[in-house]
């Protein structure tokens, strides 16, 4: 299917441009055993629970006045059905890479590998799926935000995020039988959250198998890899046939002076 367009979308100006996907050891060893993208539902990812809600304090709704009680009651509703309805995205997330930096590697490779690749080459990727895909560079703050729109909420990021850069990936799949109504008690009080988890048929995750050649440019490993670690991941990519270069991070040379 052709990947879609959406409000408010933000692309790089540069189609080639760079982009990296930091993967611990487990995730990597998974990716090159059976070239599958894993996209996370939006609701569990643990680093930022509020992915694909609106800002706090965000007021589209000007009429609406939050001391009032009917009026809070409507917000909260209208905030308890987004995250209801963010449980049908799936997001793979990668790095618009300028270069590198020690908080990125810290945070999501250190005991792994950054996967590299171009926007472009993701894009082509996602065409070859039969979700509703699509794909843009995630905004941070809410300065310039407007109106009540799922694909906003989806494409941004409080400000203390900024500095990932984050390329979204993501695959919208409705569940049509997934209650929407989950954040209404039994005496009909509403909250901004389900109170209960979603039907199991709800998945986490879904994977979609890629072709990790065609995607992936090159593997950095992280400055923090031993000799040995490094020659591991080197070697399982070689004996799975790929031949795509392995080089060590640029900041290996000055690992003495990161932080532990």
């Amino acid at each position: 299917m052709p990947v879609e367009t959406y409000v408010g979308q933000l692309q790089p100006e540069d189609q080639d441009a760079v982009i990296w996907r930091f993967v611990n050891m487990k995730k990597f060893r998974d990716l090159v055993d059976t070239q599958e993208l894993y996209f996370c539902r939006a609701d569990l990812f643990s680093q930022d629970e509020t992915e694909g809600l609106p800002p706090e304090n965000y007021k589209p709704f000007p009429h609406l006045n939050p001391l009032d009680l009917n009026d809070r009651r409507q917000i909260d509703d209208s905030i308890g059905s987004v995250a209801q309805d963010r449980e049908a995205f799936y997001i793979n997330c990668w790095h618009l890479f300028r270069e590198e930096t020690c908080k990125m590697w810290e945070q999501y490779g250190k005991d792994g590998v950054a996967i590299c690749s171009r926007y472009r080459l993701l894009k082509t990727e996602l065409y070859a799926m039969k979700d509703r895909a699509f794909i843009g560079l995630v905004k941070y703050g809410s300065a310039h935000m407007e109106g009540w729109n799922l694909f906003r909420f989806i494409t941004h990021k409080r400000k203390e995020y900024a500095a990932e850069q984050e390329v979204r990936a993501w695959l919208w799949i409705i569940e049509p039988h997934a209650s929407g109504s989950r954040h209404f008690d039994s005496d009909n009080r509403v909250y901004t959250r389900p109170l209960t988890p979603p039907p199991d048929h709800v998945l986490k995750g879904h994977r979609r198998k890629i072709s990790l050649q065609a995607l992936v440019t090159g593997i950095v490993v992280t400055p923090w890899a031993s000799s040995t670690t490094f020659e591991e991941i080197r070697t399982l990519v070689e004996n799975k046939g790929y031949t795509i270069p392995v080089q060590p991070s640029a900041l290996t040379r000055y690992r003495e002076f990161l932080p532990c």
